[in-house]
């Protein structure tokens, strides 16, 4: 339901229990989320299903913005005593908050909590830092390949596209650019911050270690992927300047039919299949040198500050997110990956799985999945890389100097933030 709404029930509630006699009063969590338009309202018919199964617990669910939105007003909040009771935090950003005891350790609850026997594997560990569990995971993706059928046959690439490589990708963009360039189409959509993360991991690397935490932005193969990924842009021109400066913009053209290629989130999936039907086929990430992904998404976690009692009833609908029922239907309705094993079994799910083939492929490439490190520096990191890549995609910077300073200035931060 939408807040309106939910706070419109809510007073009405609230007057009937008044005329009827004294009751006891509900457990408020307020909840901050990233979710809007549809996956908001999937994650309002979640909520709505928690509440009626637990009238005593009222879920405020508020959308703040973007995963860096959340960070940043998480950070004005906590000083000034407005911070929420539970939050959802990207999975390499949360261990800023862990660290400085923003954030309750869940470990106990999770233990105790039988759900823990039924998430997947990486679904467990993307919410452990310094091996105790401060986030459950709720929307967990990893990049994938999106192209246009119709743009593809319409340049004269037919057949079964070859795309699993650099130079596959960078070929099939140009022909695009080439044939459709004058009807305003262009190859591909220049990469998004998740998607340049899974290129560099494709090309054996990471930008930090998801095992030691060593800072690899100079490692050679971290430099060559940037190279390429910069050239789709200021060198090639197979890629919109647009999608650098603002990344939405280059989602938005491939939804539109003015991109043949976009590289992001499975969480896209349900919003390319809406705005392209059967125009749109999916594919697993390049293994440009190895089969690499990462895992991406959000987990929700709960504030140390909170009262107990609040942290109890945050917990329980954090439970039931997981749930194999929560997460059948927000996985349907979203794309976003099974975090639980028993979702697929689910009506809701099954159906997805066999109607809309393309969300399979995120699923396919879980074995080539990794969690990515998480510590402090991370959050530092992944707001100053926006930042490095324009200057280097929009040609103002060198690459390989730019990351080796981009580098330099990361093990800095490392030192101070630790």
């Amino acid at each position: 339901m939408s807040q309106k709404l939910h706070s419109r029930l809510a007073g009405g509630v609230l007057a009937l229990v008044a005329a009827v006699g004294p009751a006891q009063a509900a457990t408020t969590v307020t909840f901050w989320h990233s979710f809007n338009k549809a996956q908001g309202e999937a994650l309002d018919k979640i909520v709505a299903s928690f509440e009626a199964a637990n009238p005593d617990i009222d879920i405020q669910a508020e959308f703040i913005g973007n995963y860096n939105d959340i960070v940043a007003k998480l950070q004005a909040a906590i000083p000034a005593r407005r911070a929420p009771d539970a939050v959802i935090l990207e999975v390499t950003r949360y261990g800023l908050f862990a660290d400085r005891g923003v954030l309750a350790d869940l470990t106990p609850y999770f233990e105790a909590d039988a759900l823990k026997d039924e998430l997947y594997p990486y679904a467990r560990e993307v919410g452990v830092y310094k091996d105790k569990t401060y986030i459950v995971p709720f929307n967990s993706s990893t990049p994938v390949l999106y192209y246009n059928k119709d743009i593809f046959a319409r340049a004269g690439l037919t057949g079964e596209p070859q795309l699993k490589t650099f130079d596959d990708i960078l070929t099939a963009s140009r022909t695009i650019t080439a044939k459709l360039g004058a009807e305003g189409v262009t190859g591909i959509a220049a990469p998004g911050q998740f998607a340049r993360w899974g290129l560099v991991m494709s090309n054996d690397s990471e930008l930090i270690d998801r095992k030691t935490n060593e800072i690899l932005l100079d490692a050679p193969n971290t430099i060559e992927a940037y190279q390429w990924m910069a050239s789709l842009v200021h060198e090639h021109k197979v890629a919109s300047a647009d999608g650098v400066t603002e990344e939405d913009n280059g989602r938005d053209a491939f939804l539109a039919g003015k991109v043949g290629i976009m590289l992001n989130s499975t969480g896209n999936y349900t919003g390319a299949k809406k705005a392209l039907g059967d125009k749109l086929e999916v594919r697993p990430m390049p293994c440009n040198k190895v089969c690499s992904v990462p895992i991406g998404g959000a987990g929700i976690g709960i504030l140390a500050s909170s009262a107990r009692d609040v942290q109890d009833a945050a917990y329980k609908f954090i439970s039931y997110a997981a749930s194999a029922e929560a997460n059948a239907a927000w996985f349907a309705a979203t794309g976003y990956l099974p975090i639980n094993r028993n979702s697929a079994a689910k009506p809701v799910a099954a159906e997805a799985l066999a109607t809309q083939p393309g969300i399979r492929v995120a699923i396919d490439s879980l074995p080539n999945a990794y969690g990515r490190a998480r510590p402090p520096v991370v959050t530092w990191m992944r707001a100053t890389e926006y930042k490095m890549w324009e200057a280097m995609a929009l040609g103002q910077a060198q690459v390989a100097d730019t990351l080796k300073d981009f580098a330099a200035q990361t093990r800095e931060e490392a030192q101070r933030s630790n």
